[in-house]
């Protein structure tokens, strides 16, 4: 599998970074199998947009990682990222975390935390969006399975 990580910079070797800000499922370090999405991301403030390219062997990393795998957007998906944007996700811990990406849907998301949008008004208003996946590397047992291949410049 073919993984992408947009950033300002080459990222040869990934690390846990202690996050300044709530993500949607939580730290760790954040890639994606969808390379406009990576490019998208790698667009900062400073440095060079940078797209940074990994190889995982699913049957391996599958098997000796604990995963927690959203196959779409549902109220467990919404639950999980409400709680992560919230900073109060005290659940389960996971080595790696797929599934949909809610970027763009803050608004959504907001109107759902507030109880504007009960839970199935909030996944109807983001299912008329393209959402892509991400998929995180919580620990460093995970991350020890993602080998970097090369970087590009965007």
């Amino acid at each position: 599998m073919v993984l992408y990580h947009g950033n300002n910079m080459k990222v040869e070797r990934p690390i846990l970074v202690k996050q300044n800000r709530f993500l949607d499922f939580g730290p760790g370090f954040y890639t994606t199998t969808n390379l406009d999405q990576a490019k998208v991301t790698g667009k900062r403030k400073t440095g060079d947009a940078t797209v940074n390219i990994y190889h995982l062997d699913e049957n391996d990393t599958f098997a000796e990682c604990r995963i927690l795998r959203f196959e779409g957007l549902d109220g467990r998906w919404l639950d999980f990222v409400a709680e992560n944007r919230n900073g109060m996700y005290h659940g389960s811990g996971y080595d790696l975390i797929y599934g949909p990406v809610a970027d763009d849907v803050y608004r959504e998301l907001t109107l759902y935390l507030t109880g504007v949008l009960s839970r199935g008004q909030a996944l109807d208003a983001l299912r008329i969006r393209r959402l892509f996946n991400q998929m995180v590397f919580a620990t460093e047992h995970a991350q020890g399975y993602l080998h970097f291949e090369r970087s590009e410049a965007v």
